[in-house]
Formats: C-alpha cells, sequence, structure tokens
C-alpha cells in the first residue's frame, strides 16, 4: 500500500512560465525574424478554432469560414498584419477578434484565394474535425463574440489542466492526476473521496489533500496562462473574473 503522503506534493516551478502571446505577436509580425512561422503557428494553434466558431455564428458557411480562418492566418505571415498589434491596448483576445473582423470584412473574397493559389496553406488546421467539434455547440441565441470569448476561456483551462497533467506526469503521478482530475472539473460529482482512496490505496485524508494541491496549482497555472494574454499584471484577475463568466453563463459548454 501506497503512504498517505507518498508522491502528495505536486512541483511547482515558480513564475517562471512560457513565452507571453504578446511577444509571440510581435516574432509574428517581424517576418526576418526565424522564429516568425513558429510563433505564429502557436498563435495558430491556441485561437484558430474560437475564431472558426465565430465566423460559422456569423453565418458563414463552413467552406468559407475554413478558406476566411486560413487566409487569416496566411496574410498574418505574410503581410505582417502583427505589425499592428499593439500590446499598450491591453487583451490579445480583442486585438486577434477585431483583427479578423477586418479581414473578414474588407480583404477576402474568392479572387484573393484564387491569386493565392486556393486555399494555400501555410500552416495545418485541422478543419477535418471542427466541424464535427462546432455541431456539438450547445444551441444557444448567444452573439458570435459571445461565443469566441467563451471558446477562448476553454482553451485557457484546457491549457492549465494540460500542464498539471504534464507536471504530475513527471513526477509519476500519472494514475493520482487521472483519478482525482475530475474534481477539478466538477465530472466527480457524487463520487466519495473513500471510493478514490480505496482505488489509489491511500486514506481519505490523502486524497482530500491531494486534491487541495492540484486545486492550488491548477489555479496558479491558470493565472499563468491568463498572464500571458494580457499586457499588464493588473489584468490578470479581471480576466479570470470574464474567464469564469464566460463559462458559467451557460454550463453546458
Amino acid at each position: 500500500m501506497t503512504s498517505d503522503h507518498d508522491q502528495e506534493s505536486l512541483p511547482h516551478r515558480g513564475s517562471s512560465f512560457a513565452t507571453t502571446q504578446w511577444t509571440l505577436v510581435l516574432d509574428a509580425g517581424d517576418q526576418q525574424s526565424p522564429g516568425a512561422h513558429e510563433a505564429l503557428a502557436t498563435l495558430c494553434e491556441i485561437y484558430w478554432y474560437p475564431l472558426y466558431v465565430y465566423l460559422r455564428r456569423r453565418g458563414y458557411p463552413r467552406e468559407e469560414a475554413e478558406d476566411l480562418v486560413q487566409g487569416f492566418f496566411t496574410q498574418v505571415l505574410e503581410k505582417g498584419y502583427m505589425k499592428a498589434a499593439n500590446r499598450d491596448r491591453g487583451r490579445f483576445r480583442s486585438f486577434l477578434l477585431t483583427s479578423l473582423k477586418n479581414f473578414a470584412t474588407n480583404e477576402w473574397d474568392r479572387k484573393t484565394a484564387k491569386k493565392r493559389g486556393g486555399n494555400k496553406s501555410v500552416l495545418s488546421l485541422d478543419f477535418d474535425t471542427a466541424e464535427g467539434r462546432y455541431r456539438v455547440e450547445p444551441a444557444d441565441n448567444l452573439t458570435p463574440e459571445v461565443i469566441f470569448d467563451r471558446r477562448w476561456a476553454l482553451i485557457q483551462l484546457g491549457r492549465a489542466m494540460a500542464r498539471l497533467d504534464e507536471e504530475m506526469a513527471e513526477a509519476g503521478n500519472s494514475e493520482r492526476f487521472d483519478r482525482l482530475k475530475g474534481y477539478l472539473t466538477g465530472d466527480s460529482q457524487g463520487v466519495r473521496y473513500a471510493q478514490v482512496a480505496e482505488n489509489l490505496e491511500i486514506s481519505e485524508s490523502a486524497v482530500k489533500v491531494a486534491v487541495h494541491r492540484m486545486r492550488r496549482r491548477f489555479g496558479e497555472l491558470l493565472r499563468e496562462e491568463i498572464a500571458r494574454t494580457v499586457s499588464t499584471d493588473d489584468h490578470v484577475d479581471e480576466e479570470i473574473r470574464y474567464l469564469l463568466s464566460s463559462i458559467s453563463a451557460n454550463p453546458a459548454v
């Protein structure tokens, strides 16, 4: 039987974390930078699906929404759209959505696609799964902007959860994470600590301690993720409140 205190602690990496998304934006806007394409790929990975959902909710057909998202990121790389980014203006998600709106309204048409060679791809976007994901989006009367913010919020939560998963795996606690993560996401409602303790072969009190530490570390990681998307630390708490309100507005997500 594993000791109550074996492997209870979560690794803590302090305040050091990956490059901020504003820094990625500036790198993506500098075509001379050797990391421009990689920076754009990172931004694309995080934000392409919320942008796709936004366009679909605006009424764009599937194929056109795909073309617009691909074209937007293509133009970001080829035309240096990100040079217009100014972190002093605040939130990156707001800048990105405004940029997409301007692109869709003022710069995109089918002739542009043909001139580029027709749906030219500079990044790998998994549109094969995008429509499937979109079809199971909850039916509601929310605006496309609210839907975009909600997808953004869920992505930040998902990234924080993935980092916690990685940290616990590195510490040899993968099984513990799998058993306890439901207490962070709400999926373990009704599951008694005693039942989990029996499965993990530890005491019930040790389960409670482990859940508390996971929640605390998850909160720290979430703050780090949010801090990457705003221009100043003063905005972090405000963004976290907005993130939670974006999700709680419709628990079905």
